[in-house]
């Protein structure tokens, strides 16, 4: 315990230099701007400013690239309470509390607890890392492709369940429906193509961003030209700062929040986007105010924002013992340290002892440097919602297309992005939800992968899915989920509940 404070004293003493702060400073902010940004993830950031480190010092190049994939997983809050599109896909919970606060006249409040939760999310992350990276890592051993399977069942049923209260059967057939968008292209144990009806381009599958891109943003647009022109503006609060008082109220969502990003970002591959949803989920379960939840709820907001920059700490605890990545930009991360000669593994903690707590001290400054920058330029940023929404479409348009366009040059793409955008529209109007569409993409090679690799491993024999431990924890969860969420079930367990408060009265 001692020498692990000793190194961490180390490590913050030796980043306070002046290069140092002002690499923070830049790397941050732009991060911020790459995850404002509808089309621009964490994973692109990164990936772009590795290129851009070749020539950098070692310990500068990794404190930039930790900075900005910090600023970016939080920067994709600023557009999903503003414009209801989320910059990231970690940011597609923020939009569910986020947007409906700012169309009541809050966004600037809703964008100060974004940002107090981002940064009290990741001082939570950080404590977990420093403290128990080793055991927990070894957890995320146990994770076989049958967990992954029921991991990425469980993901899309809750998104499903959450974002479509009233009837959450359209929230599980648009995760479904993403899920099944998900099998379009090459699949990955056989190399065979799989419904791209001879049009070649659809044999590297559908990008999530794209279509992502589309389903949020570019459908957004059509919802705007379809509502009458000239409608209200957004009116603002003029309040950014959340009291203490405000902030301690949800103290007992920020730690669990917190715990659950870190836990999720720990399992490999899984990422931000499903810390954001398995702490707004459970936020729900314990909240004394459901019914806000979706409508408003600020409580819901500090569950989504806490949990997905909790997954940032969480992830490099795989990345750095294991060399596993927790996440997609946790994968760039490990070949940007490769590059710059540190070797993440097992050994790491061996070969260079202090490297995991210089990168607590880089996590520690980034985190400082969001909240000093989202409480700072929130009244900046707010002031967009006073540009009447049919005249901020255009630009965003042009940002809809430049998105995915940038990453692969290719034109098919963003076909794609249009294609997404009218059939997002079209179950905007039948009151689909979107975020469980998205979801089931980003999700869907998951479990098709796992399935079908889990049932190579037993021959056929589908038994393990159900009798490992943690597969059985998950298939129970989602079975639960899905029967709860049925009214004649919910109505039996309240008559049964009812009918025990009397006995237990009488004993």
């Amino acid at each position: 315990m001692l020498d692990g404070l000793a190194h961490l004293g180390q490590g913050i003493v030796g980043i306070l230099t002046l290069e140092s702060l002002l690499n923070v400073a830049w790397s941050t902010l732009l991060g911020i701007i790459v995850g404002a940004l509808p089309g621009l993830t964490a994973t692109m950031g990164v990936a772009l400013l590795v290129t851009l480190t070749y020539k950098m010092d070692p310990n500068q190049a990794i404190l930039c690239l930790l900075c900005l994939y910090v600023g970016a997983i939080y920067g994709g809050s600023r557009s999903a309470i503003l414009i209801n599109i989320p910059g990231t896909p970690a940011s597609a919970a923020t939009t569910l509390d986020g947007f409906p606060l700012a169309l009541q006249g809050r966004a600037g409040y809703a964008m100060g607890v974004a940002t107090t939760s981002s940064a009290l999310g990741t001082v939570v992350g950080i404590v977990l890392l420093a403290a128990v990276a080793p055991a927990l890592a070894e957890l995320a051993l146990r994770f076989g492709s049958y967990e992954f399977f029921w991991l990425a069942v469980f993901g899309v049923v809750i998104s499903g369940q959450l974002t479509s209260l009233d009837d959450p059967l359209k929230g599980y057939i648009a995760g479904i429906l993403g899920l099944l968008i998900a099998m379009v292209g090459m699949e990955g144990i056989h190399a065979y193509q799989r419904f791209t009806f001879g049009i070649s381009e659809l044999g590297a599958g559908i990008d999530l961003i794209p279509a992502m891109v589309g389903a949020f943003g570019f459908a957004e647009i059509l919802n705007v030209m379809k509502e009458k022109l000239g409608a209200k503006p957004i009116t603002t609060s003029d309040r950014v700062i959340p009291r203490f008082a405000d902030v301690w109220q949800y103290k007992r969502t920020i730690v669990r929040s917190g715990i659950i990003g870190t836990i999720v970002g720990i399992i490999p591959g899984v990422g931000e986007d499903i810390g954001a949803w398995a702490s707004y989920a459970a936020a729900r379960r314990a909240s004394k105010e459901k019914e806000l939840f979706g409508k408003g709820s600020v409580e819901g907001l500090t569950a989504a924002e806490t949990g997905n920059s909790a997954v940032v700490p969480g992830a490099l605890i795989p990345a750095l013992t294991l060399a596993i990545p927790g996440s997609a930009p946790a994968a760039v991360l490990i070949a940007a340290l490769f590059i710059h000669g540190v070797r993440p593994g097992p050994m790491l903690m061996i070969e260079n002892p202090t490297f995991v707590y210089e990168v607590v001290a880089i996590l520690l400054l980034a985190t400082v440097a969001i909240l000093v920058y989202g409480l700072s330029l929130t009244k900046l940023l707010v002031r967009v919602l006073l540009i009447p929404r049919e005249k901020l479409m255009p630009v965003i348009y042009v940002l809809c297309v430049i998105g995915p366009y940038a990453i692969t040059q290719r034109m098919f793409d963003v076909w794609v992005m249009v294609a997404f955008g009218i059939l997002g529209f079209a179950l905007r109007q039948m009151k689909y939800p979107m975020a469980p569409l998205v979801l089931g993409i980003i999700l869907g090679d998951l479990l098709d992968t796992n399935l079908r690799r889990g049932l190579v491993l037993t021959n056929g024999d589908p038994t393990p899915f159900f009798t490992r431990p943690i597969s059985l924890i998950l298939c129970t969860a989602t079975v639960l989920t899905i029967l709860f969420s049925i009214p004649l079930v919910q109505r039996l367990v309240r008559q049964a509940l009812a009918g025990l408060r009397p006995r237990r009265a009488g004993g």
